[in-house]
């Protein structure tokens, strides 16, 4: 990370000389990968695993009160192009007042339900790229990001917990995000809610530290999706990940009910991978992962044997 101090240029213009940081910083995430997607023939692909830019700062106004903004972009590092449509801070953008009472954040940002449970176990490539959670309820990963105001609560003992109402502007439905996390030691535990309009899910996720091995898991149940066929689902997935100095061994299985935004049958998710940490910044890194649709509805079923390199700055 690049840490530009402009308290110096502040005090030159003459105004109040308030400390304020501003970090730039980013991820580089790319694969190399052979790919099946139903019946069609298998191709090599270069792949970006959720690449992002990304700018935040704060400023200490005094009395234990901080202002706070976050940009993040999302780009296609194998191809330099935007991956969030027309939204180049498509990621996040948004601005937050801090103090005592916690932080009231206003502007874009992604649901705190979906890192409380379905991110927080997918520890073999952060729930990114093809190895990315496939079953999961579309209601915690995309439930609406933009317009929303949210309250995070300041640690309160092992507890903290995320608040947020997205306005419908009179264009879609009002919608709500519930999240709380509790990190005690070895153990964690989390807890998130999304609705919007007749669209919910609810999830809860342990995850156990033991030696070398970390054990993880999450339940969720998604009901009233907007496709009516079948509208309840219920989706589970257990992960393991084994650590033996810069190697990490991973495991990670999904399952889920017909029903829901996955559609009218039911699937599997299995991932095997293996991560070497060069350093605190950057992996090489291998999986193979497959999604198996309950025939007869295989046109879904995808796998993918990768490769890739990541690095943080």
């Amino acid at each position: 990370m690049k840490k530009f101090a402009i308290a110096a240029l502040v005090s030159v213009v003459a105004v109040p000389a308030f400390a304020q940081t501003v970090t730039l910083w980013g991820r580089f995430n790319t694969t190399v990968e052979s790919v099946k997607t139903g019946s069609a023939d298998r191709v090599v692909k270069v792949n970006s695993n959720s690449s992002r830019l990304g700018f935040k700062g704060m400023e200490d106004l005094g009395g234990g009160l901080k202002a706070a903004f976050q940009l993040e972009h999302g780009f296609d590092s194998d191809t330099g192009n935007s991956n969030a449509g027309t939204q180049f801070w498509g990621r996040a953008s948004n601005v937050s007042l801090i103090g005592n009472f916690g932080e009231v954040r206003l502007g874009r940002w992604i649901p705190g339900s979906y890192f409380a449970t379905v991110d927080y176990v997918s520890m073999h490539n952060h729930d990114t790229g093809t190895s990315a959670d496939a079953l999961a309820s579309e209601g915690t990963m995309f439930n609406p990001r933009s317009n929303k105001v949210g309250y995070f609560t300041p640690k309160l003992g092992n507890f903290s917990a995320e608040f947020d109402i997205h306005a419908g502007e009179g264009v879609d439905a009002r919608a709500y995000d519930l999240s709380v996390n509790y990190d005690n030691g070895p153990v964690h535990y989390g807890f998130g809610y999304s609705k919007q309009g007749t669209q919910k899910q609810y999830a809860i996720r342990g995850l156990y530290q033991l030696g070398a091995f970390t054990f993880g898991g999450y339940y969720q149940r998604e009901t009233e999706d907007t496709f009516k066929a079948n509208p309840d689902r219920d989706i589970g997935r257990v992960s393991v990940m084994y650590t033996t100095g810069p190697s990490e061994f991973h495991v990670n299985v999904g399952g889920t009910k017909a029903g829901g935004s996955f559609g009218a049958y039911g699937g599997k998710q299995y991932t095997f991978g293996y991560n070497y940490n060069l350093s605190k910044r950057t992996k090489v890194y291998g999986y193979y992962t497959a999604v198996d649709r309950t025939a007869p509805n295989s046109v879904g079923d995808s796998s993918s044997l990768a490769a890739g390199l990541r690095h943080n700055f």
